[in-house]
């Protein structure tokens, strides 16, 4: 029988081996490793929450406004002074019925105007957001996988329409269009000249984007191995290049957006976008020229919300950015 020293330590029990028996190692697919890098961005997180109220602000406008409101375009002759035609009160107006006050000359309350200026201002932006994305993938995709004389057309195309002047083509157009067209009326004829002609003219910005990702990714193995398996060109270009596209065209959409609602908001501005009385943030700083020495407030509210709004998208999309570069520190 052995001594054993005084100082010796009794042997420790080794804990089993992470899997043998624990819990399973469970791997992470490519959308959980960048939402958790968005979760850990708290700017762009949130920008991505100030968009989500945005959205659900123009989508129930009508619920908010009978709540909170008065009809946009009902006048308020008696919340103005009768000489100066100016609100009454401070602060342009502001009271406890009306959150933003009422407009200088008419009187029509200034929130239910910027909530219903919301609906505008964003389906304009997705919509010319979603036809830019749709033309500027396929062109882009299309030029960068066959190259030659394909990509050489297509890209002179695109610099052609990044050189032509987009403002004075859409003022031009809605000087010379009906008021009815293709079945459309009113606001809604103008609602679609913005849509396709902004989206027309962005979607070279993407479709340079998606053109040069692709120069790259047609040298990948993975295109080589489909070439190989008899994989045709479509297969190739929507099943093997398009999903690895998904990141870059879903973060240039999303900076897109706050670029297509400061368009929206100068052509309301110049008077060419939307019909009066329609409410739009552009339209609105525009009839605050008139009394902006004398009534500062309603160029404020208007001009305040297309600040918010554009940087919470710039926010995000920076975010969003990060989150999905596979190469990220974050």
């Amino acid at each position: 029988m052995h001594d054993t020293p005084a100082d010796a330590k009794p042997t420790e029990e080794v804990a089993p081996a992470a899997g043998a028996g624990g819990k399973k190692v469970e791997g992470r697919s490519l959308t959980q490793i960048a939402w958790n890098r968005l979760k850990r961005d708290k700017v762009a997180l949130a920008g991505g929450i100030t968009v989500v109220l945005l959205v659900l602000i123009a989508v129930f406008a009508p619920l908010i406004v009978s709540v909170l409101g008065h009809p946009p375009n009902d006048f308020h002759q008696e919340k103005l002074d009768p000489l100066t035609n100016l609100p009454t009160g401070s602060f342009g107006g502001v009271s406890s019925d009306y959150l933003f006050g009422v407009e200088p000359n008419k009187g029509r309350d200034v929130f239910s105007r910027i909530v219903y200026g919301a609906r505008i201002s964003l389906l304009v932006a997705f919509l010319a957001a979603i036809v830019a994305v749709v033309l500027g993938t396929l062109f882009g995709i299309i030029a960068g996988y066959f190259g030659g004389w394909v990509d050489a057309l297509i890209s002179r195309v695109m610099d052609v329409l990044l050189s032509f002047p987009q403002l004075l083509f859409i003022i031009s157009l809605v000087s010379v269009l009906p008021d009815d067209f293709l079945g459309l009326e009113g606001t809604s004829v103008r609602v679609a000249i913005l849509v396709l002609v902004i989206g027309f003219f962005g979607w070279p910005y993407i479709g340079r984007i998606v053109r040069g990702q692709t120069l790259s990714l047609r040298e990948r193995e993975y295109v080589e191995a489909a070439k190989s398996l008899g994989g045709g060109r479509r297969h190739i270009l929507f099943r093997e290049l398009l999903p690895n596209l998904v990141a870059p065209i879903t973060v240039y959409a999303t900076l897109m957006i706050p670029t297509n609602i400061l368009t929206e908001a100068a052509l309301s501005f110049l008077g060419a976008g939307v019909k009066p009385p329609t409410a739009s943030w552009g339209g609105m700083l525009r009839d605050a020229l008139e009394t902006y020495e004398h009534d500062p407030m309603f160029m404020v509210f208007p001009g305040v919300t297309i600040f918010i709004t554009v940087l919470a998208f710039n926010l995000f999309g920076d975010g969003l950015r990060d989150a999905l570069d596979p190469k990220g520190t974050r």
